[in-house]
């Protein structure tokens, strides 16, 4: 008999998980709220398999779990897992990619959109002293669609999924990812570009959509952000510290970039709190109608919710009772 533990008690139940791994798993839940190191002991003694969505698995986690042969990360990103400490040990990560595509691609280009056609910003004045500004409000990050350049850094399921969404709404698309083979452009009908640089150059939008790995931490800073056009709008919905919040806040507080969508932060929840975000939250006038934030839910919807509780189950049915590999997250993939 097999031990699959789903820490967080995320679900009601473990009656679609028993279903899907078979009478030869036995599934338990815990009870831990905000870190694996809170579980009982008898509990990590019996896991042959992890299913964690929120919570990190760091080392001194991993050395709590004897048995540990499959840790699941319940979503996209695959960062806080501490891969290394995995391999070392034998376990098994994978990660469940194939929920919440279409999501996040939809909040990506959402919140370019909605930055230039100006929503926040005459949503704001629409709220503000009576009698409200009824007209045109001059702003430099209104502009058309079809002018501007949507930049994609990172082609994966996600990204092309964002690609096609703001080639459909008239947009001209380029993108960034060495990792892609040739024809990948060819595809979906969009342009490649050989550098990051030249994509920085290129986009009126830029459309983050990279993992968070060693080499993409910080990815896009300071010298990057300099690169870009004038009044330049940046979405981040894959992970915070990939972008360097300093960098951004200095561009728009200069006035260089227009605005900015961010759904993901470099430390969340925030505590303490940005720069950044304190002077948007305080609803200072120079943000005013640029720059939207989201607390890290450009995944949800309640059918990615389900899926995300379906897919993980069959990762791990298959890597743990059958043998397969997949989703499979390889060590060296940094």
């Amino acid at each position: 008999m097999l031990t699959v533990l789903e820490p967080e008690s995320l679900y009601p139940d473990t009656a679609l998980e028993q279903r899907v791994m078979g009478p030869s798993v036995r599934v338990l839940q815990g009870n831990a709220k905000t870190s694996l190191m809170e579980l009982p002991q008898e509990l990590c003694d019996q896991a042959d398999g992890l299913m964690t969505l929120r919570m990190a698995v760091p080392a001194e986690a991993i050395a709590r779990f004897p048995k540990l042969r499959v840790v699941i990360r319940m979503g996209v990103g695959y960062d806080r897992v501490d891969r290394a400490e995995c391999a070392r040990r034998g376990i098994t990560v994978c990660n469940v990619p194939d929920y919440g595509t279409q999501e996040v691609a939809d909040t990506a280009v959402t919140l370019a959109m909605s930055l230039r056609r100006g929503i926040p910003l005459y949503h704001d004045a629409m709220r503000g002293a009576d009698p409200c500004r009824w007209g045109v409000i001059p702003s430099k990050i209104v502009r058309r669609f079809e002018v501007q350049t949507f930049g994609v850094l990172g082609l994966g399921r996600i990204g092309t999924a964002a690609a096609l969404r703001a080639k459909a709404m008239g947009f001209r698309v380029a993108f960034y990812d060495p990792f892609l083979p040739n024809g990948a452009d060819r595809a979906i009908g969009v342009t490649r570009v050989e550098s990051l640089e030249e994509l920085m150059r290129a986009s009126d939008v830029l459309s983050i959509h990279c993992p968070l790995t060693r080499k993409t931490r910080g990815l896009v800073g300071r010298e990057q952000l300099a690169l870009l056009p004038e009044n330049a709008v940046v979405v981040n919905t894959a992970r915070g510290p990939i972008l360097d919040l300093d960098a951004l806040e200095e561009g728009l507080r200069s006035g260089r970039i227009a605005g900015a969508g961010l759904d993901v932060l470099p430390v969340e929840p925030p505590v303490p709190e940005p720069a950044l975000l304190r002077a948007y939250r305080a609803g200072e006038e120079w943000l005013r109608g640029r720059l939207i934030i989201l607390p890290h839910i450009a995944f949800h919807s309640p059918e990615a919710w389900d899926d995300i509780r379906l897919k993980s189950a069959e990762t791990m049915r298959d890597v743990l009772v059958r043998g397969l590999r997949t989703n499979v997250i390889a060590p060296d993939t940094d």
